[in-house]
């Protein structure tokens, strides 16, 4: 019995969650049950995605399966980004100067500032006045 060694990582950005899972095969990228050209409308948003596989020269390489929740488009593929990137080096750990190198092992810090009492949102105020 011969089973395919699934290769696990997760990735975030902003409030988007990426959950990937990398299997040896065609090349077939799956995006919640959704083909990617399908998931990612944008061209912009697929090649985001896809840099890290890109890069290091894998595209055609790997099976992936990706569950992403929460966040918009662009954070999703982001977070994507930074899973692929993670899962890449669980495969082979030489990548890690080419991903390095495109700060594609950074985890994004910035989220939406929350908002403030007293205030009218994180950094905007009631309008003032003297009488």
């Amino acid at each position: 019995m011969d089973v395919a060694v699934k290769y696990y990582a997760t990735g975030r950005r902003k409030t988007s969650i990426a959950k990937i899972w990398m299997t040896l095969g065609k090349g077939t990228v799956t995006v919640n049950d959704r083909e990617l050209n399908d998931y990612f409308p944008r061209p912009v948003l697929q090649i985001l995605a896809m840099r890290p596989l890109t890069l290091t020269g894998t595209e055609g390489r790997f099976d992936i399966e990706v569950k992403v929740e929460g966040g918009g488009l662009s954070g999703q593929a982001g977070a994507m980004s930074l899973a692929a990137s993670r899962a890449l080096l669980k495969i082979d750990l030489s990548m890690r100067p080419v991903l390095k190198k495109a700060t594609l092992l950074r985890r994004d810090p910035r989220m939406k500032e929350r908002k403030k009492y007293g205030q009218r949102g994180a950094r905007a105020r009631y309008q003032f006045s003297k009488r």
